[in-house]
């Protein structure tokens, strides 16, 4: 049985469909859900991810494409869990792939999950987003500026702030919800100059931005 049959197989008998239309309310019915917790639906799995310690990058992502390609949203959740729990047996060579992933089913819930994912890959490689920054698909620029979430004193600071400013102009609720996602982020690591960079910068962010990045600062 392949590794995709026994993702298949483990999550099947917990299926709730009492619970699925809730879920899939919650993400604006956009896609069908089996209506399994995520709790349980991470505990079913384990095991069949963990035997994939050791695999080549090519396996996990073509494991990553079949879930992609499965009608229900959890799918899409176990392959960012495959990932993240493997992203050592990733490289840069893959970012393509992973962006290219991004690209489908896109929504706030796998987008952020795979910034996650190509943040870890890059590991505080700070051109890697350059390119992502200027695409054409807002959620690619989202990527562009979450995946230096949690990096803390490893965050290329200037990159951020000019990510931030390359694209506070723009009035997509999810671009702006980013850049206060972001820069909220790391003010818990240098709070004073993310205070800074907003007070000198308020007229180029948007108001959601602001209150966002602000949340714990005093401006």
């Amino acid at each position: 049985m392949t590794t995709t049959k026994l993702l298949i197989t483990a999550l099947a008998p917990l299926a709730d469909p009492a619970r699925a239309p809730l879920m899939q309310a919650y993400m604006r019915d956009q896609f069908p859900f089996l209506g399994i917790a995520t709790p349980a639906r991470r505990e079913a799995v384990k095991p069949v991810l963990r035997s994939m310690k050791g695999a080549a990058s090519e396996e996990l992502l073509g494991i990553a494409g079949e879930l992609w390609e499965l009608a229900e949203r959890e799918f899409q959740y176990v392959a960012i869990d495959l990932m993240a729990m493997h992203w050592q047996q990733l490289s840069m060579h893959d970012l393509p792939a992973l962006q290219a992933l991004v690209l489908r089913k896109s929504w706030w819930d796998t987008v952020d999950g795979l910034a996650g994912v190509v943040g870890d890959v890059l590991r505080f490689d700070h051109h890697g987003m350059d390119q992502a920054l200027r695409h054409d698909n807002f959620w690619m620029r989202r990527i562009a500026l979450l995946h230096q979430l949690g990096w803390r004193g490893k965050t290329d600071e200037k990159r951020l702030f000019q990510y931030s400013l390359s694209l506070g102009h723009e009035n997509e609720f999810f671009i702006q919800k980013a850049i206060g996602w972001a820069l909220r982020d790391y003010a818990r690591h240098a709070p004073d100059n993310v205070a800074h960079f907003i007070n000198e910068n308020m007229r180029h962010l948007s108001k959601l931005s602001v209150r966002e990045a602000g949340k714990h600062l005093s401006l």
